[in-house]
């Protein structure tokens, strides 16, 4: 078979080869044109030319390249249409964030309350179940609306569409509301967008040949919910994997909540094993100074914690114009720990200076050819093992060119 070359687009590869409807673990991987895009915006350098002379390269699937909610770049988050695209451009290992509903199965969104930015719930007539319904702005007060998946039942949230994550605190009607996907993502491939269950997830990740990074999401509502405990939720979360026979070892189940990472290594442990504790900067945070830091690495280790995925910020400092580990990546390296680290391609070009996530490296960047850099940066000197993206193709280009599993 004749080989596809990289600078395709997606759309065509899409609409020519079967591989985005297919569930194969065996799919060619398909880059498009934006990792040839980006590193045509990089400043020469000698990593701009050992990435340019892997354009003829087959890139493959790595665990190195994570999709973040899928490819919500272009694609509605959390859909199947987002994985699907996810798993084309290479990912090795895909998410599904886990809220739970009325009816307490679990299904993947963000955040339990986002029903109002993510689907179309408030053009149905299930709108009306939300926590908050719709107002309009007026004035002075912005629009009010609150929609969370334990609003609804199972089969009423199969019943949705997702959406570009969007939402217009200043509209006064519903449509207006819903009509605000930012500038740097699109909306053409928002025409439809199907929901999933945590057990549709996963039956998906593993017909496309991929891993799991299941995050357990803070409730919105109290706990326990209906009798249904913080605990019965982390537990519920593994037993799925348990009953679709997927092995410990292909299961990075992720919280932000450390009681959670640690019910797991007591509970589970060969799941615990494996286990993700999400961390972000606090206030006053400096990834240089070990007094701002809200980790004790070494006391992490010794509770069974394995790996840490601290936000990029946190993980790489501008030295001049340089991109380097910062001091807190390297103690959490020097503690054992392994680093996983989130989101590339998240918050907007780079050369507008690409927002939260890249703050402690904004002096260093000025197109979005330093998006190689970053991940350049992370890879070799902060020694992550893995990179969450909004558009796993560059993450993936990277770890294929550079060798990396």
């Amino acid at each position: 078979m004749k080989r596809i070359p990289l600078g395709i687009t997606l759309l065509t590869c899409a609409a020519t080869y079967p591989a985005f409807a297919a569930d194969s673990n065996d799919a060619r991987i398909e880059l498009g044109p934006r990792p040839a895009y980006l590193i045509s915006m990089m400043d020469e350098s000698p990593l701009k030319d050992a990435l340019q002379a892997c354009a003829s390269m087959e890139p493959v699937r790595t665990d190195f390249s994570i999709a973040h909610r899928g490819a919500p770049l272009m694609f509605p988050e959390h859909t199947e249409q987002a994985n699907r695209a996810g798993a084309l451009m290479g990912a090795g290992i895909m998410e599904c964030d886990v809220a739970f509903t009325a009816d307490k199965e679990l299904v993947c969104r963000h955040a339990q309350n986002d029903l109002h930015t993510t689907t179309n719930i408030l053009a149905t007539d299930l709108g009306a179940k939300c926590t908050t319904p719709f107002s309009p702005a007026m004035g002075d007060e912005k629009a009010q609306v609150e929609c969370r998946t334990s609003d609804i039942t199972l089969a009423e949230y199969h019943s949705l569409n997702g959406k570009m994550d969007a939402g217009n605190a200043d509209a006064t009607t519903v449509e207006d509301y819903m009509n605000a996907t930012a500038a740097f993502r699109t909306d053409l491939y928002a025409t439809k967008g199907t929901l999933l269950s945590h057990k549709d997830s996963i039956e998906l990740f593993k017909s496309l040949g991929a891993k799991f990074t299941p995050e357990l999401k803070s409730p919105s509502v109290e706990m326990p919910f209906d009798g249904f405990t913080q605990e019965d939720y982390a537990q519920k979360l593994i037993n799925e994997y348990k009953d679709a026979g997927i092995p410990a070892s292909d299961v990075f189940a992720q919280s932000f909540d450390l009681d959670d990472v640690l019910y797991w290594i007591k509970a589970e442990p060969d799941f615990g094993a494996n286990a993700v504790y999400l961390v972000e900067p606090i206030d006053g945070f400096d990834p240089q100074d070990e007094s701002t830091w809200d980790q004790d690495f070494a006391s992490l280790k010794a509770a069974g914690v394995n790996n840490l995925a601290p936000s990029m910020n946190m993980l790489v400092v501008a030295e001049g114009d340089d991109i380097v580990a910062s001091n807190y990546a390297k103690a959490a390296k020097e503690a054992g720990l392994d680093l996983i680290t989130w989101s590339l391609e998240r918050s907007g070009p780079l050369a507008n200076g690409g927002g939260w996530y890249f703050q402690s490296v904004t002096d260093a960047v000025n197109t979005d050819g330093d998006y190689f850099e970053i991940l350049d940066a992370l890879a070799q000197d902060a020694g992550v093992k893995g990179v969450f993206s909004d558009w796993p193709a560059t993450v993936t280009y990277y770890a294929s060119c550079m060798g990396l599993n």
